[in-house]
């Protein structure tokens, strides 16, 4: 989609990718370990969202809530000195929504080695006004060929959550109308 043809299908101006990307970093300690003695997913999955969320009121101008979160993927364990970036971006806006995609980095905070990808993940983020409605968003401008190649894989992965949606609207429909009530 060209940057035309984004501003002509919102009401409000286009802002580029890097306008709202962000980095946040934390060591991680012992408060963070799970019973295997590694850092515990959820602490992870905090801090996914807390970025995420960043990005998204960056990028909206204003409050964003979490809508879902897909495809959380954890590559590697991260160790309590470990050193983790979140990097998050916008890769495609709605209406009144937006897909921020995430990068999770650890380092060991003592050592000079380059930091390996341990999880990425793909939240859908609804910007709110001040009595907790959607409010329109501005479109997103893919900067690079990485940023339009994340555009359009957010569109395929919006295209996949809305069947997904349906169908499962459409079987629990379907069963009601036979009867079967769930317990």
């Amino acid at each position: 989609m060209t940057t035309q043809a984004q501003a002509t299908s919102h009401e409000l101006p286009g802002k580029p990718t890097a306008a709202s990307r962000t980095t946040l970093s934390h060591i991680m300690t012992g408060n963070d370990t799970n019973l295997l003695g590694t850092v515990h997913g959820g602490v992870i999955m905090k801090l996914v969202d807390d970025a995420a969320g960043a990005v998204a009121g960056r990028h909206s101008g204003g409050p964003a809530v979490t809508a879902s979160m897909d495809e959380m993927v954890f590559l590697e364990p991260v160790r309590v000195g470990d050193l983790v970036h979140v990097k998050a971006q916008v890769n495609w806006t709605g209406r009144s929504s937006m897909e921020v995609g995430v990068r999770v980095l650890a380092e060991r905070w003592n050592e000079s080695t380059p930091a390996t990808q341990v999880a990425s993940a793909y939240l859908v983020f609804t910007a709110v006004d001040e009595n907790g409605r959607p409010r329109p968003v501005p479109p997103v401008v893919p900067e690079s060929e990485r940023d339009k190649r994340r555009w359009q894989e957010a569109q395929i992965r919006r295209t996949h959550r809305l069947a997904r949606r349906r169908a499962i609207k459409e079987l629990r429909d379907r069963r009601a109308a036979e009867g079967m009530t769930e317990d």
